[in-house]
């Protein structure tokens, strides 16, 4: 049994241009051990994001495997990679995504409202997290009476209500003051230490990148430094 929380081997990704695939991600090997942080780094249009959808288990690779906890992944059915997502993994996109028709509190309930707990039983890791954000304050508010920033500190939150053993980041700081990120960076520092969870952030800020355990270069389809 492999002794990494998450790995990827060998991953390839390749798109149909016409006659011929152009190849976006080439043979790409990568591991997380809990409470590690790494970073991605890369031009735009490198395949960042395709390749933090495809760890994710939201895109598929043309080839390659994912493990989780020394078991085989990628080959799940649908439903189990819903759960595993739901349980295991947080995603932050770069935007927040939230649901305009509810609060900042019920959009950080809402994964554990998915997954079957009361609303009783979510609510107050959920008003502890918007605690932790700062936000603790707006929790009533809904999202369009939120600024940027805000919302996407809300969004950190809802990825860290069933309390994950991944996060994924893609750009979780692009739209925030250096304020809003630092705070952001702060807390996943803490709970990457306190709660051993893996991060893993694509970003452009390489004063954040710099800060990770180690930081990694996605460059013409290929991961250097992994």
């Amino acid at each position: 049994m492999s002794a990494h929380l998450f790995e990827a081997v060998d991953i390839c990704k390749a798109y149909q241009n016409g006659v011929k695939d152009v190849e976006v991600l080439k043979n790409i090997n990568l591991n997380l051990a809990p409470g590690e942080m790494k970073a991605i780094i890369g031009a735009s249009g490198s395949g960042k994001t395709t390749l933090l959808q495809i760890l994710g288990t939201l895109a598929v690779p043309t080839s390659g495997e994912l493990h989780f906890n020394g078991t085989r992944l990628d080959n799940r059915s649908d439903r189990k990679l819903a759960d595993f997502r739901n349980e295991s993994l947080g995603f932050i996109f770069q935007f927040h995504h939230l649901l305009p028709e509810f609060s900042a509190l019920e959009n950080v309930m809402m994964p554990a409202l998915i997954a079957g707990k009361s609303r009783q039983s979510a609510k107050a890791p959920a008003q502890e997290l918007l605690a932790a954000v700062e936000l603790d304050h707006r929790q009533d508010h809904r999202v369009n009476e939120l600024s940027g920033g805000e919302q996407q500190r809300a969004a950190l939150a809802r990825a860290l209500i069933m309390e994950p053993d991944i996060l994924l980041a893609d750009e979780p700081t692009g739209n925030l003051d250096s304020r809003a990120g630092a705070i952001v960076f702060d807390l996943l520092h803490r709970l990457s230490r306190d709660r051993a969870l893996a991060v893993l952030m694509v970003t452009h800020n390489m004063e954040l990148a710099n800060r990770m355990d180690h930081c990694l270069t996605l460059r013409d389809g290929a991961l250097i430094g992994a």
